[in-house]
């Protein structure tokens, strides 16, 4: 049985991954209004790997006999004035995603949850490949987005993004 504290976090987080899934759908939609098509298609993949983040956690209290509560998802809320507005907002996000994860195996950690520790492993090594991510779309923003040839080469880059499903055994 999960403790009650790191159940409550663990269910907390599915509404947070939710979150992210509309951030990143509200982004994908900024650049789409932009006509930067490859942008608007990376952030639409990285709004479906939140979904389906979310879901993970949801089918890990499932699997752990733990109620699940679905919350209200809320609107985004930011207002993105520039291009450069809307990649700091993703790093921004995806560091306070981490914060969240680290927290949740803290408590999982002070309770002796080796199980939730263990299945949060993978949360944390995403994060760190998220915000990887975040921050060289900055770099490669700072570096090529001032120049049109550069940032449409930049913009047929970021359209090859696929989506590729997590594959994360969970019991």
């Amino acid at each position: 049985m999960i403790n009650k504290k790191v159940a409550d976090l663990l269910n907390d987080q599915i509404n947070k991954e939710f979150y992210s899934a509309y951030l990143y759908l509200d982004m994908s939609n900024y650049f789409e209004r932009r006509g930067l098509k490859g942008f608007a298609n990376w952030y639409r993949i990285q709004a479906q790997e939140e979904r389906d983040h979310a879901m993970l956690f949801y089918q890990y209290l499932q699997n752990n006999d733990c109620n699940v509560t679905l919350f209200v998802i809320g609107q985004p809320d930011k207002e993105f004035k520039c291009d450069m507005d809307v990649l700091r907002a993703g790093l921004t996000h995806e560091e306070y995603v981490t914060s969240l994860i680290n927290n949740i195996y803290a408590v999982a950690y002070e309770v002796k949850d080796f199980r939730t520790m263990q299945f949060l492993d993978w949360f944390i090594k995403e994060q760190g490949e998220e915000e990887t991510n975040a921050r060289d779309m900055i770099t490669k923003m700072e570096l090529f987005g001032s120049d049109p040839k550069s940032l449409y080469m930049l913009n047929q880059e970021l359209a090859t993004r696929i989506y590729t499903a997590p594959s994360l055994v969970l019991d």
